[in-house]
């Protein structure tokens, strides 16, 4: 388990960050008052996700590599950080979306069928709602986090000299 130590702890690490943006999206009122604008504002965040995956991997290649990774252990090591982060994920979207912000899924509905995105409040419920969240989220998490990790590592590698 040690030797996953770092990979452990960047996903725990990213699932905060994850959590502490949507406290920031609540902030701006894009879960309320502001909702129209979260559909584009919320896509910053992957700004931040990169971020943190560049700091896990070159964290990885310092502590676990001596200074020195392939492009096949940072792929690797990103890809086990996905699967932390899509493991926790549907205890992220639990906490976001009964502690941070129980408001969001009434009022992103409300929204939708206002705007003719969904003709009933029952078909956005289908969609905005706790299981369809934590499912695509831990898939989202999955998806993203290999396509993060396939093209972090290309900046990062590095050979032994």
């Amino acid at each position: 388990m040690k030797n996953y130590s770092t990979e452990i702890k960047w996903g725990l690490i990213f699932s905060l960050v994850a959590m502490g943006w949507m406290y920031f999206e609540k902030a701006m009122g894009w879960h309320g008052p502001n909702i129209e604008q979260h559909p584009t504002y919320t896509n910053l965040f992957a700004v931040l996700a990169i971020a943190v995956f560049v700091f896990a991997l070159r964290d990885k290649k310092h502590r676990d590599y001596g200074g020195h990774m392939t492009w096949r252990q940072g792929f690797f090591s990103g890809a086990l950080i996905s699967l932390v982060v899509a493991v926790l994920s549907p205890l992220a979207q639990w906490l976001t979306h009964t502690v941070i912000s129980p408001e969001y899924f009434p009022n992103v509905i409300a929204y939708s069928v206002a705007q003719g995105y969904y003709e009933t409040e029952a078909a956005a419920a289908a969609f905005f709602n706790l299981q369809s969240y934590m499912l695509q989220g831990a898939i989202g998490g999955m998806v993203m986090g290999l396509l993060t990790s396939a093209i972090v590592p290309l900046f990062l590698r590095s050979r032994p000299s």
